[in-house]
């Protein structure tokens, strides 16, 4: 049995951020790995459905700030981690909404986080972290809209942009 498309939801930031953070990306993730621009994931896995569309569609929402807090040891890379409760209000409308689709990962709490690196060993994870804790002072991002991805395996492609209004 075929199993069925799904989707996944990032928030869009601002260029400037988000060239920041690709950069890191770039950088430091593994280059057989990295397929995806670097983004904050709100939602894993959403039905592919015309009802998801325009249910994102229908929100109504102004761009709002985030501050960029700190960092995250994933254990096999590093993350920034992010607060906004703009973001977190946005996350629990659309939890509401979206309840009886989300996976287990979608349900286990949101800890919003931009990863530059994954899937290496811990130790260079470790190092990492230690550079980038150096020089680390925190600052603010804009989130500009969401973007709705379909999964494709390991790569993703690109569905829809809902900008902010």
């Amino acid at each position: 049995m075929e199993e069925k498309s799904t989707l996944i939801l990032t928030l869009r930031l601002d260029e400037a951020s988000q060239h920041f953070f690709d950069a890191l990306r770039k950088c430091h993730f593994p280059p057989e790995r990295n397929f995806l621009q670097a983004h904050l994931t709100i939602f894993h896995k959403l039905p592919d459905e015309e009802e998801t569309v325009d249910l994102i569609a229908s929100l109504n929402i102004r761009p709002f700030e985030l501050q960029v807090i700190g960092l995250i040891n994933l254990g096999a890379g590093v993350a920034y981690r992010l607060e906004s409760s703009a973001l977190m209000q946005l996350h629990q409308t659309l939890t509401a909404k979206f309840n009886e689709h989300l996976s287990l990962q979608d349900k286990q709490g949101f800890r919003p986080h931009i990863t530059i690196q994954n899937k290496t060993n811990p130790n260079a994870a470790k190092a990492l972290l230690a550079e980038l804790t150096v020089a680390f002072q925190t600052f603010t991002a804009s989130a500009s809209g969401l973007d709705l991805w379909r999964y494709l395996g390991g790569p993703w492609a690109h569905k829809q942009n809902f900008p902010f209004s």
